[in-house]
């Protein structure tokens, strides 16, 4: 019989077809030979009727990397339990699978498990998931494997995780209500220009009256509107792609990293955050016992901002030549002074990572305060905007019915 099947290979690429054969049990040898792992297989008439009920279903479901981490937090969480109960780890790694409901994840848990069977490390298997586990992650499990301590390691990667979902969460949560804001004031300044406003247009061509700068210009802006829409439309839409494709090359990404660096409140903003991070997964990763300058390549590679890249780089010469670290921070444009201030103390005392910890710890608290001051000063003025913007509009459409009304009561 034909058989439909989802798998996934040996490198993570998902793979869908058919394949003929007397039973489930024989086409999953023959897949499995093949180094495919199968996440579902059913009779091909099952399938293609699956598919036509999804046809009409939600489309292709984007995964962001705030559920990802959160995925990867909580199999750090359960895997760190089983593994300190004694659980072999590869049974570990099945029951985790059985548990997962994302059929994503799910697939990498699999592909994960079965290269542990075959013998590999958990730090090698981790490596055929890279979308979930990247380099810091998989080095702090390589660091637990080799001293004896992955119990330890996956309950402090669990506080890791669990952390940057924390702020991941803050970020996008502060900045729902103004971009809420923001919108609602396009949406009524085109419904002011494109219904409101016409309805005004004709009495005032019927007035014969002077009429003043602003209420011509609204005039003129609407009418250009009403006919140009799809233009503007299109230039909107396409003014976002382009900027999209944009910063999505290397010179647009440095750009936008300067800009982050440069506007008054928001440089302050990324200074915090980057400096935090970079604390954090500093201090995580010496306290691992990673090598120094293993730690700052791996901290460089996720940094996520050029100039922070660049600054990590000139901290690898630096170690390399033999000099302290704590050079490599002193630019208070970029970092913190608190942070600089725990690397030259923590390097005098050896107690590098405790401090970068402690003062990443502080600077989260702080954070969080700053991005809610930030967000109760920035929800005020754009309804200040809104109101003046309305009111403007307002005002320039019934300034020529008051200035008729002056005129009648003068004659």
């Amino acid at each position: 019989m034909k058989l439909a099947y989802n798998a996934v290979s040996t490198t993570g690429t998902p793979v869908s077809d058919i394949i003929d054969a007397s039973s489930m049990d024989e086409a999953m040898d023959l897949l499995r030979g093949k180094g495919l792992f199968v996440t579902q297989i059913e009779p091909e008439s099952d399938s293609k009727a699956r598919a036509k009920a999804k046809a009409k279903g939600s489309g292709i479901r984007l995964k962001s990397r705030t559920k990802r981490l959160k995925d990867v937090a909580m199999f750090s969480r359960q895997l760190n339990v089983l593994v300190a109960t004694g659980t072999p780890l590869a049974d570990g790694l099945a029951a985790l699978e059985r548990q997962v409901r994302d059929a994503d994840f799910k697939a990498q848990l699999a592909i994960i498990r079965d290269h542990v069977e075959q013998g590999l490390t958990l730090y090698e298997a981790l490596g055929k998931a890279p979308k979930y586990f990247d380099e810091v992650y998989r080095n702090i499990i390589k660091a637990g494997e080799e001293s004896g301590s992955l119990p330890v390691m996956l309950d402090r990667l669990a506080l890791l995780t669990r952390k940057q979902v924390q702020i991941r969460s803050q970020i996008s949560g502060a900045m729902i209500y103004p971009c809420l804001l923001i919108f609602i004031s396009i949406a009524v300044l085109a419904i002011m220009l494109t219904v409101v406003m016409p309805r005004f247009t004709g009495m005032f061509e019927s007035l014969d009256v002077p009429l003043p700068a602003t209420t011509v210009a609204l005039m003129a802006m609407s009418d250009g509107l009403r006919t140009y829409w799809w233009a503007v439309l299109l230039g909107a839409v396409g003014g976002v792609v382009a900027l999209k494709f944009y910063l999505a090359t290397p010179g647009g990404k440095r750009y936008m990293d300067g800009v982050m660096l440069t506007v008054p409140v928001l440089k302050e903003v990324t200074r915090s955050y980057a400096t935090a991070r970079i604390a954090r997964l500093m201090g995580v990763l010496i306290e691992c016992n990673v090598p120094l300058l293993d730690t700052i390549q791996l901290v460089r590679c996720a940094t996520g901002n050029s100039k922070y890249e660049t600054m990590m780089i000139r901290a690898e010469q630096i170690v390399v030549s033999g000099e302290p670290v704590s050079g490599a921070f002193a630019d208070e444009r970029m970092i913190e002074p608190a942070f600089y201030e725990a690397v030259r103390n923590g390097e005098q005392s050896g107690r590098l990572s405790m401090l970068m910890i402690t003062v990443a710890d502080f600077m989260d608290e702080e954070n969080d305060t700053r991005l809610k001051a930030l967000t109760s000063l920035f929800e005020p003025l754009i309804l200040v905007f809104l109101g003046l913007m309305v009111g403007g509009i307002a005002i320039s459409m019934f300034m020529p019915m008051f200035d008729l009304t002056s005129m009648a009561g003068g004659g």
